[in-house]
């Protein structure tokens, strides 16, 4: 992970295009073929179009292309393909990988069409469509599509990077639930891939990352018999941190895969959007949700209130609708750093690192906002043999570190607190990486952790096969 201070240098993999004529030329040729709008620098809506959900990412095109639809796409790769330009993507802007600086970035965020099946249990999404959306359509039948913590995330983006979402011990991986990808390739061929049609393709696309393999239009997923949930946090002071983290590491391998739980220990930055109770203070939540019977549910987390009564208790039955309310992610767009481990276990001297990190010295500003420990093993690690992304799904304990960085010139402190994080970390964690949780640079440098050697291999070929010159280079590396 590292701070843009100036604009990178040009991928080394690929020509540049746009010097080959001169840009207006460039620009009006692709704004002829696509009905979407197309966007140079300078031009009303070119910064809007290149700025993403983590304002970290500074990244400058030299061209942007916003289709309207799957032709549009189809008609944008196959310009790039004859322009030899690096193809870049972006929906919402979570997830950026390396700085698409000169290079043609499809923006997919107009394409956002849903459709729900309640008969055959699926949904159909477009490129840039949320969570939100298919949240809402699928819930009026009773069925719930297996995202993450917040709805605000775009599904294609999550989907290609695995998706850990509140329903993953008992169903897996938002990439497991795939039934088919339309896909565009880097020489602009529409294909649509399943286990059946171009089944190396649809393997490598079902957790392999995303903005390497082609440009996703749509896919089909499944949806599955989820309506109402015992879910929420328990609001534990910052100094139970220890024992409350060594409590969960024993009782959260004994649940049932009814439930996927986590343990936070987060600082409630002191602004307006925060609650007042929470505002600028410490605590540390045991948060999750069950999607068996809620009574049932209930029992179970009235082992904790036994133990322990919290200073706020947010469980209660909900509606799967309401899922937004467990993680309570920000959804207006912020300057964020996000890195990532594997434990297999969580023993106490890697519990004593992790808390002495996050949880801030009397008298000083934390550097980072928290770290969320999930429970995963269930149905997310028995995937893990049939997914390219066997090494990034395989652990029991998926850590999260995050931090805000609303100031330039505090960035390099919180790179450097969570880097030196990471490494203390180094004798406890697998070393693989989860892709949805690694950024920028780091996306380029650790993605290959979350393959085994075999399957490390087998994408590249793939890759290889599809993309022999790399210019789909700013998604996860495959080389």
């Amino acid at each position: 992970m590292t701070i843009q201070t100036t604009r990178p240098a040009t991928h080394p993999d690929s020509p540049e295009g746009l010097e080959v004529r001169p840009q207006t030329s460039v620009l009006a040729e692709l704004a002829d073929r696509i009905a979407g709008d197309v966007l140079g620098p300078g031009d009303h809506g070119y910064d809007e179009a290149r700025t993403g959900f983590n304002l970290l990412a500074d990244h400058r095109p030299a061209v942007i292309a916003v289709p309207a639809n799957r032709h549009d796409v189809i008609e944008v790769v196959r310009f790039a393909a004859d322009e030899g330009l690096r193809v870049a993507i972006q929906a919402t802007g979570h997830g950026p990988g390396s700085a698409a600086d000169g290079a043609l970035l499809i923006n997919t965020s107009k394409m956002t069409d849903v459709s729900v099946d309640p008969a055959a249990r699926t949904a159909t999404v477009a490129a840039g469509a949320k969570w939100a959306p298919v949240l809402a359509q699928a819930q009026e039948h009773g069925l719930a599509p297996l995202l993450g913590s917040t709805t605000d995330v775009g599904v294609v983006g999550y989907t290609l990077g695995g998706g850990f979402g509140w329903l993953g011990r008992k169903y897996g991986l938002s990439s497991d639930a795939v039934r088919s990808f339309d896909i565009v390739t880097p020489d602009g061929n529409p294909l649509r891939v399943s286990a059946t049609s171009h089944p190396d393709i649809f393997w490598a696309l079902r957790g392999g990352g995303s903005g390497s393999l082609g440009v996703i239009t749509d896919v089909v997923i499944d949806l599955f018999p989820v309506s109402t949930v015992y879910a929420g946090n328990l609001f534990y002071s910052a100094e139970d941190a220890p024992e409350v983290l060594r409590r969960f590491a024993e009782w959260a391998p004994q649940q049932s895969e009814d439930l996927t739980s986590a343990v936070t220990v987060m600082n409630f930055p002191p602004l307006d959007i925060v609650p007042e109770p929470f505002r600028g203070k410490t605590f540390t939540l045991v948060r999750g949700c069950w999607s068996g019977d809620v009574a049932d549910g209930a029992r179970v987390i009235d082992e904790w209130r036994q133990w322990k009564t919290p200073e706020v208790d947010l469980w209660a039955e909900m509606p799967f609708a309401a899922a937004d309310a467990i993680s309570m992610d920000p959804t207006d767009p912020l300057p964020a750093m996000v890195t990532t481990e594997w434990l297999d276990e969580l023993p106490d001297a890697a519990i004593d690192i992790v808390v002495d990190r996050v949880r801030p010295k009397p008298g000083t500003l934390p550097l980072v906002l928290f770290a969320e420990i999930r429970h995963a093993g269930g149905a997310v690690a028995r995937g893990a043999a049939t997914s390219p992304n066997d090494r990034g799904r395989e652990g029991t304990f998926l850590l999260e570190l995050a931090s805000m960085v609303p100031d330039p010139h505090v960035g390099l402190a919180v790179e450097s607190a969570l880097r030196l994080t990471r490494k203390a970390l180094e004798p406890y964690v697998t070393g693989a990486a989860y892709l949805n949780f690694v950024e920028f640079d780091e996306k380029t440098a650790r993605s290959a952790t979350s393959f085994s050697e075999d399957n490390h291999r087998r994408l590249v070929a793939i890759k290889a096969a599809l993309d022999p010159e790399n210019r789909f280079c700013h998604g996860v590396a495959l080389h």
